[in-house]
């Protein structure tokens, strides 16, 4: 006896919309990857500003340089996080998004922190020319 077979109810192996995740130990690699290559560019900016106020003479005062050049750097890393994020968004990198999301925010604290202090820092000087942190026109 032949009995009629009905068609499967739910097929998701086929068809256009089907979506495809990225494999999860290259997706762990590319996000853990990344964010330690971002973290080495934002200690580079950050240390260079660090240098540019370290001198060994101890009978030289000197002073950092503005922050806002540095800030803006900062800001190329946070924007090409934002870039990797949807990149990996794209692809089903769920990991690779979660890090850059996260790294996207930090840089964003770290520009905006940056970015008060900073403007802190030119009120002052403006305000009292005469401060130690500020630099004058004979160095």
């Amino acid at each position: 006896m032949n009995l009629p077979i009905a068609p499967p109810a739910f097929d998701a192996t086929t068809g256009p919309g089907r979506r495809r995740r990225a494999d999860r130990g290259a997706d762990i690699g590319a996000g853990c990857g990344l964010v330690l290559l971002e973290l080495i560019a934002l200690a580079v900016i950050f240390g260079l500003w660090f240098l540019s106020g370290f001198d060994l003479d101890p009978g030289r005062t000197v002073t950092s340089d503005s922050l806002w050049e540095y800030l803006a750097a900062a800001g190329g890393v946070g924007l090409l996080a934002i870039a990797a994020a949807v990149i990996a968004a794209r692809v089903g990198a769920v990991v690779t998004v979660a890090a850059q999301a996260v790294m996207a925010v930090l840089v964003c604290a770290l520009v905006l922190g940056g970015a008060a202090v900073q403007s802190h820092q030119d009120r002052l000087c403006r305000d009292m020319p005469s401060a130690v942190s500020c630099k004058g026109d004979d160095q």
